[in-house]
């Protein structure tokens, strides 16, 4: 066998042209069966991080900005900013692309077979069918799931990972006992009898889907707290804390969100100058349309299609905070934000 089909797996290689925008947080896949890696880079050209997927084992992805797709023999999702997927690298593998033009920053976390077999055997029968066949060794070709939305605990989660709270001889216990909380939350679905309290997370998140389609309908008009809860048949306060619990961001930040990527998407066709954009998408002030567009992309709209990418800027799960009169008036009887992670 030559030597180089019988070196050991690595992904260095697939991040040398995000430099430091790539840093492992703690683990190893092969020694200790997961790890954990920060990513946050910008990316001037289409990047292909399907190289970085180790063999045989699951990775789950909680992507919090930029956009992506990952794609099996049967499927190809796409993964947009505050949602989560996992997939495992079989044969043939994984094909997986990052958009250029955009600000990519997500957490990584790899699990090896065998890890995942050592601590989840028990109750496979309770595994998401992906997760389940990996464990029973049953796995046949790569499998990339559904992507879903990033829940608040989840985010929380998240922000201590870059900052572990206790000294080294401890950290190895500690981020393994992350990677089994992130396996509980994220591998594990209901059994065939489906329990009350979820069908009540179920029913939030066919609200929090349709609110989705509402707000991106009515970029430029969206419809009041009131309106909404009377379309999803739900009270404004019942309906606002939903949406926020399932979906890791506030009505008014998703509308932020909505209305900022399609406005680069205008500015990225040509199809609108930066007055017209801003326009489209419901913002009657081209200076806090400005100062938003800046603040999440990373220079100013009429920019922005010249240097056909963002720069870094600031954090991305702050990325949502209201900054103009108009947005701040929407959903006004929302609950108050939360200060933003500091990520």
């Amino acid at each position: 066998m030559p030597a180089s089909a019988a070196a050991p797996f690595t992904e260095v290689p697939a991040w040398a042209a995000v430099g430091a925008g790539w840093r492992p947080l703690f683990g190893n896949c092969r020694a200790l069966g997961f790890s954990f890696e920060w990513h946050d880079f910008t990316a001037a050209e289409e990047l292909d991080w399907s190289r970085s997927f180790h063999p045989q084992s699951v990775e789950l992805c909680l992507n919090l900005a930029g956009q992506a797709t990952v794609a099996d023999e049967r499927q190809a999702v796409e993964l947009r900013p505050r949602t989560s997927v996992f997939y495992f690298q079989g044969e043939p593998p994984l094909r997986a692309r990052r958009r250029a033009g955009e600000r990519h920053c997500f957490v990584t976390v790899e699990f090896a077979a065998e890890f995942l077999k050592q601590h989840l055997q028990a109750e496979a029968r309770h595994l998401h069918p992906a997760v389940r066949a990996v464990v029973e060794r049953s796995a046949r070709g790569s499998i990339v799931t559904a992507p879903e939305p990033i829940r608040s605990g989840l985010l929380q989660l998240v922000e201590s990972l870059r900052r572990c709270p206790v000294f080294k001889p401890a950290q190895e216990t500690w981020f393994r006992c992350k990677a089994l909380e992130l396996a509980a939350q994220v591998f594990f679905r209901p059994p065939e009898g489906e329990l009350f309290c979820t069908r009540q997370q179920r029913a939030a998140c066919e609200r929090a889907a349709r609110v989705r389609s509402v707000l991106c309908e009515r970029l430029s008009d969206p419809p009041s707290l009131e309106e909404l809860g009377r379309l999803v048949g739900c009270s404004p306060f019942h309906l606002s804390r939903q949406f926020s619990e399932t979906t890791g961001l506030t009505i008014q930040q998703f509308l932020r969100q909505a209305r900022l990527e399609r406005a680069a998407e205008l500015l990225r066709s040509g199809r609108c100058n930066v007055t017209e954009a801003a326009l489209e998408v419901g913002y009657n002030s081209l200076s806090h349309f400005t100062v938003a567009f800046r603040e999440t992309f990373g220079c100013c709209p009429g920019l922005y299609p010249v240097k056909g990418y963002a720069q870094p800027g600031r954090s991305p799960l702050a990325a949502g905070a209201p900054t103009s009169a108009e947005e701040s008036s929407f959903v006004a009887t929302a609950p108050r934000e939360e200060p933003p992670l500091p990520i």
